[in-house]
């Protein structure tokens, strides 16, 4: 809801709350939150880094603020994206936002560089693939997959060779990294985003991560 919303309801003073939300921020405390469900989540069901799907999606930021921009698919108007990492169960692992004019090739280093986690690195008897789209179907994309040792699997876009097309015997696991952005949606204060500031909606994102991580996974089924 509405920091104002919380007076209306007589929970308590909306500065009061906003005011102690910035204390936990600086002291990074819904980063570390979604960090340590991911370590349980590691130590019992362990994450499927042998597939890695990364993707983008665009939202409203009516307000504007930092990290917004012109959204294409909503007439121009201010908007945001959210770049997402998940392994193949749909566990989120990274995470960045941008303007939602932003090319979706282009955070992809910031994506991965955001785990909060190390990653195991990859062999030749547990190579790790990155799937993703069309829209990273691109040169530097290919490129960082070779920094990170990681198998590209993407469309084949036309005039760039040497990337793994789609059609495998194994379905594409794409879909998963959708079905978390949706569960972020149903977090009303995340449908729109109604934060100016960047840091204060990254920390809601990060708390609705770990609490997709912790609740939302096979772990806790």
């Amino acid at each position: 809801m509405q920091w104002s919303a919380l007076k209306a309801m007589g929970l308590c003073h909306p500065s009061s709350v906003y005011r102690r939300f910035c204390e936990w921020l600086a002291a990074g405390v819904f980063r570390e939150f979604w960090r340590q469900g991911l370590l349980a989540y590691d130590g019992l069901a362990r994450i499927d880094w042998r597939w890695l799907v990364l993707d983008g999606t665009q939202g409203k930021a009516p307000l504007g603020g930092e990290k917004t921009g012109p959204n294409p698919t909503d007439r121009a108007k201010r908007g945001t994206k959210r770049s997402l990492l998940t392994d193949s169960r749909g566990v989120p692992l990274g995470l960045v936002v941008a303007g939602a004019n932003m090319n979706d090739f282009k955070l992809a280093r910031a994506t991965l560089e955001s785990i909060p986690v190390r990653r195991p690195l990859p062999s030749r008897s547990r190579r790790q693939t990155l799937c993703v789209d069309l829209g990273y179907a691109f040169w530097p994309v290919r490129e960082l997959a070779r920094e990170y040792a990681l198998t590209l699997r993407a469309p084949r876009r036309r005039g760039l060779r040497g990337l793994t097309p789609s059609r495998r015997r194994r379905p594409s696991p794409r879909w998963v990294v959708e079905r978390t952005h949706s569960w972020l949606n149903r977090f009303r204060r995340l449908l729109l985003r109604w934060e100016m500031r960047e840091d204060t909606y990254v920390a809601m994102l990060h708390f609705a991560l770990g609490i997709i991580t912790w609740f939302h996974s096979p772990l806790l089924k």
